[in-house]
């Protein structure tokens, strides 16, 4: 089973790196980042500086196993006391207040592509008010024409998980109509072509996030090897 890592996991890297003789190996094995992470972190070339956060006084390792870890190189650090998953069971979603503005373009998006989630569904899914889904549903908001369907997924509203549970359930209450219209779609296979959509985006905005951290990681590797050449051109 793997090791969890810190709670902060960057911020804990820049306090080991700051406060200890670790090695980058043994400071990215214990807080599941790219060694390379590390090491622009201690030539401070990363684009984000990190406040530090202190590994001992959250409890996650212990000043014996920092000295351990110093003795020998090839010594890996082990959790002393893993963090702690915080769940909200009751109460409506938190968004942080850089996502808020993004919510009408969600339930519009929702709206656009899953008719059948009810506004109650909504609401929870993106923690809104049903005031706000039933103006944007009838385009009497006030905004209505700066808003743009957006993937709730996509803003960070709701994770792929809620959203795919929030669309099954809806499927389940749509009404069987047995005397369809000539010609009309059946039902199962309405359900079918939709799951099948569902898997498409879900593979490409996989496929885009995996594609983006290659992408971010290749350039933060060359803008430390660019700058240790720029360093040695120098020393030479």
């Amino acid at each position: 089973m793997a090791q969890p890592t810190p709670l902060m996991p960057h911020a804990t890297a820049s306090w080991l790196v700051d406060n200890t003789a670790l090695s980058f190996e043994q400071i990215s094995e214990f807080c599941g980042l790219h060694i390379l992470e590390v090491q622009a972190m201690a030539d401070d070339l990363t684009s984000t500086k990190y406040t530090g956060r202190d590994p001992v006084h959250s409890g996650e390792l212990t000043h014996a196993e920092i000295e351990k870890a110093q003795a020998d190189p090839a010594y890996r650090l082990k959790m002393h006391r893993a963090p702690v998953d915080v769940s909200r069971t009751k109460g409506p979603r938190y968004t942080p207040v850089s996502k808020r503005q993004d919510k009408p373009d969600g339930i519009a998006w929702i709206i656009r592509n899953h008719p059948e989630i009810s506004n109650a569904q909504i609401g929870k899914l993106i923690g809104t008010t049903r005031t706000t889904i039933d103006a944007i549903r009838e385009r009497s908001h006030w905004n209505i024409s700066n808003i743009t369907p957006k993937d709730p997924v996509t803003l960070g509203l709701c994770s792929q998980r809620e959203l795919d549970a929030a669309v099954a359930r809806a499927g389940k209450n749509l009404p069987q109509d047995n005397d369809a219209d000539e010609g009309a779609e059946p039902v199962a296979e309405q359900r079918d072509d939709r799951a099948i959509l569902i898997q498409e985006l879900r593979a490409e905005r996989d496929a885009a996030s995996r594609a983006a951290s290659e992408a971010a990681q290749e350039a933060e590797a060359e803008a430390w090897l660019e700058a240790r050449r720029t360093a040695e051109a120098g020393e030479g």
